[in-house]
């Protein structure tokens, strides 16, 4: 049976530890929790711009997927949290930068709030290692 390993990236901040993890595999799964637009400094990134908020999520999956030794090609679910549904097509076109060709499965959900008011965007992800194209 394969066991449970956190991944880690140097360039996405991780939670306070004993909170949650950020990212796990087994075996070939890579699960990333919902991923909200912070720096690695803590500070949160795009202000107001919920493209610019899905590019810094999109960029810290990135990052876990590479962290797990996969590319974006195999990332096969996707849910997208946003604050109002008028953020939809900013937060799509920002998907378009990282994905092509056989789009993840996906879901978008609107939420009245995320854990702080500046998020406008959260999402969260699952991949499954070696099976994306090319």
């Amino acid at each position: 049976m394969a066991k449970l390993e956190r991944i880690l990236s140097d360039h996405v901040k991780e939670p306070e530890p004993g909170l949650w993890s950020n990212c796990k595999r087994c075996g070939e799964q890579v699960f990333i929790s919902g991923l909200v637009p912070l720096g690695e400094d803590g500070a949160v990134l795009g202000i107001n711009d919920p493209g610019e908020q899905a590019r810094v999520v999109f960029r810290m999956i990135l990052h876990y997927v590479e962290a797990a030794g996969g590319k974006m090609s195999d990332v096969v679910r996707l849910r997208i949290y946003v604050t109002d549904m008028r953020h939809r097509p900013a937060v799509l076109a920002a998907r378009r930068e990282f994905f092509s060709g056989d789009f993840p499965c996906s879901t978008l959900v609107g939420v009245s709030t995320l854990v702080d008011p500046a998020f406008l965007v959260e999402i969260d992800a699952d991949a499954i290692i070696g099976a994306g194209a090319g």
